[in-house]
């Protein structure tokens, strides 16, 4: 069944962003394929610092998602991958939201809004990584029409990372 995805409106992240995601992640369920247990507040303070300058430099950023009633549903958005193991320096497009805004669509809502904003940007193709059992990530690679091209040995688990790619 095919389904209206959601209105959902995507902004450069304030300063008041970083105590909005540092709430809306304190969730072990949002968490769980991100540490397991929420961030420290300075955390988010410097990850929407660092959003805002991405969007001034590069023109994209993880952007805050903003639902219909004006509330913070999470982030989605893209930026360069740094770590040193993976995609180095490719374009990473990604999504987090709040536990009380799965399963609606706003996260495949928001990264096609993404995508046509890197395209607008002069991207051309993104990466998403993705742990192998994260299904509710790996449903929407497939809604974005991603395909898993790699699989990277991951420093701290298990199991390797799934890399997912889209040519824009």
């Amino acid at each position: 069944m095919n389904r209206a995805l959601p209105d959902v409106t995507l902004r450069v992240p304030t300063d008041e962003d970083a105590f909005a995601w540092h709430r809306v992640f304190a969730d072990p369920e949002v968490m769980e394929f991100h540490g397991g247990r929420a961030a420290e507040l300075s955390v988010y303070e410097e990850l929407t610092a660092r959003q805002r300058r991405h969007d001034a430099e590069l023109g994209f950023c993880l952007w805050t998602m903003v639902g219909p009633a004006g509330e913070v549903l999470g982030f989605t958005g893209a930026q360069p991958w740094q770590r040193e193991w993976g995609p180095t320096g490719e374009i990473e497009i990604g999504w987090r939201l709040g536990r009380a805004h799965w399963g609606k669509g706003y996260a495949t809502a928001a990264a096609l809004t993404t995508l046509v904003r890197l395209r607008a940007a002069g991207v051309s193709h993104v990466v998403a990584m993705v742990r192998a059992d994260n299904e509710r990530s790996i449903a929407v690679t497939r809604r974005l029409g991603m395909e898993l091209a790699e699989r990277f040995p991951h420093p701290d688990l298990e199991q390797p990372a799934h890399c997912y790619r889209l040519a824009l």
